[in-house]
């Protein structure tokens, strides 16, 4: 009887191997290169998708974009009132985005003070610093920017500044501050309004993030 030679092949290993190769055959003739997610289609654009009522529709996110006329004046009242308002909200608006960036800081900083005194000793420092810095420019506006401003406040922290008041001072001296205030005829609980009343203010802060003023 012949034998056949003892010959030790690595089946599993080959076979594997031989799958590999196939494989690779088959993907390199069945992919479509525009579905090829690694690279740029040759035509048109890759986007996201939805499936709506099992038709696969494309979903693009859009920025969104305001549409706004310019004001047409009915009197020249109204027209030195805009002017007047625009002016006015360009001056104090970098005050409104800077105190609420401070007051954000603030808040994180003061939740990780374990105790009173801690809190106390800091935001007495931080008023320090702050009337080293601004108080002198902050002086310098006008009784109506200062308005435009506490309703800017509002706008961008959500707080009235009497409530940021009673926060970093206490409600004593919150109290105090609004009794002067409402002396001469203001308000610290002002609150911003930009559908009615504040409009205006609102269109020039459109503005002067649009880069158009």
């Amino acid at each position: 009887m012949n034998q056949r030679p003892n010959i030790k092949t690595p089946l599993p290993k080959t076979l594997a191997l031989l799958f590999f190769i196939f494989s690779l055959s088959i993907s390199k003739s069945q992919v479509n290169p525009a579905y090829d997610i690694l690279n740029a289609p040759q035509n048109g654009i890759r986007t996201l998708a939805t499936v709506v009522n099992g038709d696969t529709l494309p979903l693009v996110n859009l920025e969104t974009v305001e549409v706004f006329t310019e004001y047409t004046f009915k009197t020249q009242k109204q027209r030195e009132k805009w002017t007047s308002i625009r002016h006015n909200v360009k001056v104090v608006y970098p005050y409104a985005i800077l105190a609420a960036a401070k007051l954000k800081e603030y808040d994180v900083a003061l939740t990780k003070i374990p105790t009173e005194k801690e809190r106390k000793a800091f935001i007495k420092n931080c008023e320090k610093d702050l009337r080293a810095e601004f108080e002198d420019q902050l002086k310098g506006l006008t009784v109506t920017q200062g308005v435009i401003l506490m309703k800017l406040i509002n706008r961008e922290t959500g707080k009235t500044t009497y409530d940021v008041v009673k926060q970093l001072r206490g409600g004593f001296q919150a109290t105090m501050w609004q009794t002067v205030a409402r002396i001469f005829g203001h308000n610290m609980k002002v609150e911003y309004d930009s559908a009615e009343e504040d409009i205006m203010i609102e269109r020039a802060i459109k503005l002067i993030e649009d880069g158009r003023f």
